[in-house]
């Protein structure tokens, strides 16, 4: 008997939606930083054994729009709630309001399985973790309920055979080799992009785009060339730095992340260009791959 499932995850930005991702597949494949909007794209990571396949979907947490990349973020979430088999809804202490109604209404009522999982109960005590299993006990009664701790590897194990449980008997949706539905190109513009999230502040990180044009390997090495799109000429100069400084340190970050990414070595050549308000141009989100349609 074989199982497979679609297990879709959803959240508000910061809960640990990447993270606990990351821990169900048992390596790296989304970006993590403590910063918001981290997420961009829906990614799909494949976690393969011998008797089931979950299709997991990490996806951009719940906001606002405030600008058309924005919007196509949330247009990744809402889909989630459409092709799910399993749907896991995050959240952390006092985190009490998904930041889009019509979709929690849309939760409250849906017909598939929901695991309702509050994470990082390290940091909170008995007495409040108790107050939030009453809260959600009456706001989702449809749900069920998991305290975990994706820092403490707390509840992972038992959660993913949970997941294993309520999948369906089904063949495999992808080959048993196949980790992720996205390139490589997409990854490397994903690292590049976690390391300036990392490293530079304010508006800089969420007015980045990045593409990278070459991705050529051999047997010894991975030759890449990526671009740096942002949306003001005054950004560029702080991606670039004193004399180059900045941008100089990102390509080591991105590299060594890349290297151990890849298992290979990497020569990486960095580029910076300006592509004007890009993020409100539909043009130009469609060229980056966050149009749906």
């Amino acid at each position: 008997m074989h199982k497979s499932s679609f297990v879709n995850i959803i959240g508000n930005p910061n809960v640990g939606k990447s993270s606990l991702t990351n821990s169900l597949l048992g390596h790296k494949l989304s970006i993590i930083t403590s910063k918001a909007q981290t997420t961009r794209h829906r990614i799909l990571a494949i976690l393969n054994e011998k008797n089931y396949q979950l299709v997991i979907s990490d996806t951009p947490g719940v906001i606002k729009p405030a600008h058309k990349l924005h919007k196509s973020m949330m247009d990744f979430v809402s889909l989630t709630t459409e092709d799910a088999d399993i749907l896991l809804y995050v959240v952390e202490h006092k985190d009490h309001n998904l930041k889009d109604d019509k979709l929690f209404s849309k939760i409250q009522n849906i017909n598939i399985p929901i695991i309702l999982v509050i994470n990082k109960i390290d940091l909170i005590d008995q007495k409040k973790l108790d107050d939030e299993l009453e809260f959600w006990k009456s706001s989702l009664p449809n749900a069920e309920i998991w305290p975990i701790s994706v820092k403490e590897s707390f509840n992972i194990d038992k959660l993913l055979n949970r997941l294993v449980e309520l999948s369906p008997e089904s063949p495999p949706f992808f080959p048993k080799d196949q980790l992720t539905d996205k390139n490589e190109r997409f990854f490397v513009n994903e690292i590049i992009r976690e390391k300036i999230l990392l490293n530079y502040k304010k508006e800089v990180p969420y007015s980045v785009e990045v593409v990278t044009e070459e991705f050529k390997e051999d047997e010894s090495i991975i030759r890449m060339r990526s671009i740096i799109y942002v949306e003001r000429s005054t950004q560029k100069g702080i991606i670039i730095g004193h004399k180059g400084s900045a941008i100089k340190n990102l390509g080591t970050a991105s590299r060594i992340d890349l290297e151990k990414f890849f298992n290979k070595k990497v020569f990486l050549d960095l580029h910076v260009k300006v592509n004007k308000n890009w993020r409100s141009d539909e043009k130009k989100l469609k060229k980056f791959g966050y149009q749906n349609n």
